[in-house]
């Protein structure tokens, strides 16, 4: 039977329903629980989180992937509480959004290590928590291309991808032919990775999306809702219709069966004041009806949000 790794434990991949596929719970770079501007205590975090999942679970979402890595916040216990208490599926991750966010405890581990390390969260558990990742991240760090860390990460993370068959997902989809040509080394099948944010308004020029599409990976549109419309829009927002059309134009070029969507937004981020207004539930408020007003029928809709994640996230052994 084919099983997906929640941190409540694994679960049929028929029950996932619709699935956010990149999202945080909250999302802080290494040091932000020493934060004093933006910090926030456990209760004034479950304040802004619980509503936010709860919405989702009565609009029909089913699961939540949390983006998070390694050093950036996780916390699988108050994970595990808080699918208890709302009824959403939660996947956690392994791996590191970006070499650059990796300690040095990690950042000078070899690939063994690293891979030893991915395996065990995916098998055994995320420290004592007992909740298993049921995905791993890797990332491109700050500058545009793989550092030898990010490298070594990326080629771990294929390892343990093909020693547990949990999938991988991306952050950023540029210097994709780095990326490819380790997955490929490492005999990953490429239709095993997400290569997310293709739609972001920093990188999108950059980004070789159809021919990674070509080659067999799996497309993220995954910052939806981060629109120059917002009142006060991050560096990486893009125009709302600009992002659409490229979703569309990927769809209609024949790519369906490698797309997924998602609004990468922070329940409640940590460290930094977030993006005022941006929650996983743009989905629903704005992302679905624009693409039925674009013409996209049901079974289209739940290809993207449904039937894709399920194959993505299915553990393949």
């Amino acid at each position: 039977m084919s099983r997906v790794n929640t941190v409540l434990g694994p679960i049929p991949t028929k029950e996932l329903g619709l699935v956010a596929v990149h999202e945080h719970i909250g999302y802080g770079m290494p040091g932000s629980e020493l934060d004093t501007k933006w910090w926030k205590t456990p209760e004034e975090r479950y304040e802004e989180t619980v509503p936010k999942l709860r919405r989702f679970h009565e609009y029909g979402g089913g699961t939540f992937v949390d983006a998070t890595g390694i050093c950036n916040g996780r916390d699988v216990d108050y994970y595990r509480m808080l699918s208890a208490k709302t009824g959403v599926h939660i996947v956690a991750s392994t791996g590191f959004v970006g070499g650059d966010t990796a300690l040095p405890f990690f950042a000078r581990a070899s690939v063994d290590y690293l891979t030893e390390h991915f395996i065990h969260e995916i098998t055994v558990g995320i420290g004592g928590t007992g909740g298993r990742a049921g995905v791993i991240k890797v990332g491109v760090s700050r500058g545009g291309r793989m550092t030898d860390l990010d490298k070594r990460i990326y080629r771990a993370a294929a390892r343990a991808a093909l020693a547990t068959g949990a999938p991988v997902l991306t952050h950023l989809a540029i210097d994709a032919e780095n990326a490819i040509a380790i997955f490929t080394a490492e005999g990953l099948p490429l239709d095993r990775v997400l290569f997310g944010h293709v739609d972001d308004g920093v990188n999108a020029d950059r980004t070789r999306d159809t021919w990674i599409a070509e080659q067999g990976g799996r497309i993220g549109f995954d910052t939806f809702g981060y629109e120059t419309e917002l009142e006060d829009p991050p560096f990486w927002a893009r125009p709302r219709q600009e992002r659409l059309d490229h979703f569309l134009r990927l769809i209609r070029q024949g790519h369906l069966d490698r797309v997924l969507a998602s609004a990468d937004a922070n329940c409640s981020p940590l460290g930094w004041p977030g993006v005022k207004g941006h929650t996983v539930n743009y989905i629903f408020e704005d992302l679905i009806p624009d693409l039925r007003a674009a013409g996209l029928d049901e079974a289209t809709i739940t290809t993207i949000f449904v039937d894709n994640p399920a194959d993505f996230l299915t553990l393949q052994h």
